[in-house]
């Protein structure tokens, strides 16, 4: 009987944060390593949870397209910026904090006024630049979350509300795996599983890794569990049947597009790859500033990160 094992053969921290492990699961009976190695990488992409910032309030600002006086960035500027922040807690329940700090002075995460239970990954981080001696007073109200959560609403007209933004709470970046066959002396072939996981900061390769393989654990054994039934209540069949693409809703920010392809898009309302796939690439091109550049960046990406391929 074949007893597969892991191992970590890579441990790295980038400059950046990131955090960057190579695993070996070995031992593997032939045609496993591709099952395997999917289903963890759908795992670790989809279903491990983060904290996010997913809404603020700034004071004195009525709406988007207000000016804080005194600071160098806009607010869609500060917005972007805000998503760069990694955060790390173990309560999932919503949480907030606060900024207030006066010019002139360069803002970065660790200024941020946290509960005790939540962390900043990169205290560095840069939020915007006051130039005067001004007043900058920022409330941020942190959420527990797996996947993606697309703003609901925008400025509100009472000043107090707060302003939803896009948040993404995918602690694992990337995933890529490979198989390499393994021969013995009666040319029996096993196959090893070699794969390779970058996270934000907030969570370790190792813990991503683990996690995801309890959750498959968990999701069998409630399969297990619930065993078989014949009865399909009429909700589910419907569900099932006008399942939708399951690209639809996932967010752009997903693609790691550069930065001038980014903007374009969301200037253009594109916010999720559903969005995207609703234009030809002719019309694409249309967009403004979106040169044949940007075009082919969105088609090679589309196609290498979700075999999506536009015609």
């Amino acid at each position: 009987m074949i007893n597969p094992y892991i191992k970590s053969l890579k441990s790295e921290k980038t400059e950046s944060g990131i955090l960057y492990g190579q695993f070996l699961i070995n031992s593997l009976r032939s045609g496993q390593g591709i099952t395997i190695g999917n289903l963890l990488r759908r795992v670790l992409l989809g279903d491990l949870g983060g904290i996010s910032i997913t809404a603020i309030r700034i004071a004195g600002v009525r709406d988007e397209f207000s000016i804080i006086t005194g600071v160098r960035e806009d607010i869609l500027e500060i917005l972007l910026n805000l998503k760069g922040i990694v955060l790390k807690s173990e309560i999932q329940t919503p949480q907030y904090g606060r900024l207030k700090i006066q010019g002139p002075a360069v803002v970065t995460a660790n200024l941020i006024q946290l509960p005790p239970n939540l962390e900043i990954i990169n205290p560095n981080h840069y939020i915007a630049t006051i130039s005067t001696t001004n007043f900058l007073e920022i409330e941020f109200k942190f959420e527990y979350g797996t996947g993606y959560k697309l703003a609901g609403q925008t400025f509100q007209p009472k000043s107090d509300e707060f302003l939803q933004m896009d948040a993404i709470f995918m602690p694992v970046q990337k995933v890529d795996f490979k198989i390499e066959n393994v021969y013995d002396n009666k040319d029996n072939i096993d196959e090893r599983l070699i794969i390779d996981i970058w996270t934000n900061g907030s969570i370790t390769p190792e813990d991503a890794i683990l996690e995801a393989s309890q959750f498959i654990v968990n999701l069998f054994h409630s399969i297990i569990e619930n065993k078989f039934t014949d009865e399909v209540k009429e909700s589910e069949s419907e569900n099932l049947s006008n399942s939708k693409d399951p690209y639809t809703n996932i967010a752009i920010e997903e693609l790691q597009l550069s930065v001038r392809a980014y903007n374009c898009l969301k200037r253009a309302q594109i916010n999720t790859i559903g969005d995207l796939l609703e234009y030809s690439p002719e019309k694409l091109q249309e967009l403004k500033n979106f040169g044949r550049k940007s075009a082919d960046e969105v088609f090679m990406t589309l196609k290498n990160k979700l075999g999506i391929i536009l015609k």
